[in-house]
């Protein structure tokens, strides 16, 4: 007989914390990976049947015990899901005007997303292709799909997040594997961002992306998305 199923979370301070809970709440057992003990130890004091494991997301040895803990110890898995976020926070979000930016600016951006994204993908859609299941959900925000003034560094990074899970999505659908990038596209109330005094509308909840990932989670074969957008209602949709 099946055990429930199991999910594994890299980024467990907000939108991570979030998918725990709410997957947690459905019944499933979950494992989160994160840099810092502190979140960790939140983390378990909310919610004392997750497993934890303390890394960088970007080193693929850290993704690979991960992964093996979630099948060895939680008896499978389901749903791996791409959380992280990490931003340089000695310039203006999103790297500044491109002409205007020093040499390593571009690589700056780079690095605290991509590696993370393609160590994730890379061990999260072998493990789940050699279970010929499951689903992997690439976070992202509203860059993937556009770029703005002002943030061509960070869009550079989440595009290429963006065409990575585009290519696995087709190399893993005839194996049986859902590969989705979910674009919170807009601000994301956290610790943060807090939005003190801003009208809810103005910006997602880490529960909003939560229920994203639940659903595409919960798709059929017959149906999968593979690109699925949520925008706040107070917040400016582009199409």
């Amino acid at each position: 007989m099946a055990g429930p199923p199991v999910l594994v979370v890299f980024g467990a301070r907000n939108v991570g914390r979030a998918v725990v809970a709410d997957r947690l709440a459905a019944g499933w057992r979950a494992l989160a990976v994160a840099r810092g003990d502190a979140t960790l130890d939140a983390l378990r004091e909310a919610h004392p049947g997750v497993a934890t494991l303390r890394g960088d997301a970007s080193d693929h040895a850290t993704v690979a015990e991960a992964l093996g803990r979630a099948e060895r110890d939680l008896g499978g898995l389901d749903l791996v899901v791409n959380a992280t976020t990490s931003v340089p926070r000695d310039h203006s979000f999103g790297g500044g005007p491109v002409a205007e930016a020093p040499p390593g600016r571009l690589e700056s951006w780079l690095a605290g997303f991509l590696p993370a994204a393609w160590a994730i993908m890379r061990g999260g859609g072998a493990a789940l292709a050699r279970r010929g299941s499951g689903t992997l959900v690439q976070v992202a925000g509203g860059s993937a799909r556009r770029a703005m003034p002002g943030r061509g560094p960070w869009a550079a990074a989440q595009a290429g997040a963006r065409a990575l899970t585009h290519a696995m999505a087709q190399e893993l659908r005839p194996r049986g594997v859902h590969v989705a990038l979910l674009v919170a596209d807009g601000i994301i109330q956290t610790d943060r961002a807090p939005m003190a005094g801003r009208p809810p509308e103005e910006s997602l909840s880490p529960e909003d992306v939560a229920a994203a990932v639940a659903y595409l989670a919960g798709q059929s074969p017959r149906g999968w998305t593979h690109e699925l957008v949520i925008t706040p209602a107070g917040d400016t949709w582009v199409p």
